[in-house]
């Protein structure tokens, strides 16, 4: 019978290739797979209501950070922050990601303050964001990176701690940006060979 939850999320069969594994190699392997499984809390955002929020931000661990995107649907702006968000959430796994319609969070808030972005932690808003343009001109998920972790760790993808974690991330974020902009240059170079 499964007794934990790794051993549930894992399953009978490959749990008992584990246990009978007489070699390093097996439990080394079954270490890695629980710090994944220990790592990767969130992943995606979470769609909550105005009930939840206190549970899911509020009361969210010390160590976790919380990001909260107040939006609504139908507002172009709304969306294009959505999409960087999505995929920051699957970057950064360790970082709680949560989206909720604007008016569920703050009756009567205004339209023309949307999206706006709310940061926690340790039961406090620690940053907030109004409108697209403050995560620039261009709203790439790099860019919005770079202002998530502009003074605090905010983006943590579960392998570095605090101020370590802020500087891998923004490591990560210029690398991936310098990747993007040379893949850009490549593509357009080919496209005007062909001419």
């Amino acid at each position: 019978m499964l007794r934990t939850p790794m051993e549930k999320f894992l399953g009978p069969p490959l749990m008992t290739t584990i246990h009978s594994s007489k070699n390093t190699g097996g439990r080394k392997r079954f270490a890695e797979m629980k710090n994944v499984v220990k790592i990767a809390k969130f992943g995606s955002i979470i769609l909550i209501s105005g009930s939840d929020f206190v549970r899911e931000v509020s009361q969210a661990p010390p160590d976790v950070w919380v990001v909260v995107i107040l939006y609504k649907d139908g507002y172009p702006e709304c969306g294009v922050l959505m999409q960087c968000l999505e995929e920051l959430a699957t970057m950064y796994p360790a970082t709680k990601f949560v989206k909720m319609i604007s008016t569920d969070c703050i009756p009567n808030y205004p339209d023309r303050n949307l999206p706006t972005v709310l940061v926690y932690n340790n039961r406090a808003v620690k940053a907030n964001y109004v409108g697209l343009y403050t995560f620039g001109r261009r709203c790439t998920p790099e860019g919005v990176a770079m202002v998530l972790c502009q003074s605090d760790p905010v983006l943590n993808d579960g392998q570095y701690e605090g101020e370590a974690s802020r500087e891998a991330v923004l490591e990560g974020v210029r690398k991936r940006f310098i990747e993007k902009v040379i893949s850009q240059h490549e593509n357009d170079d080919d496209g005007s060979s062909s001419d």
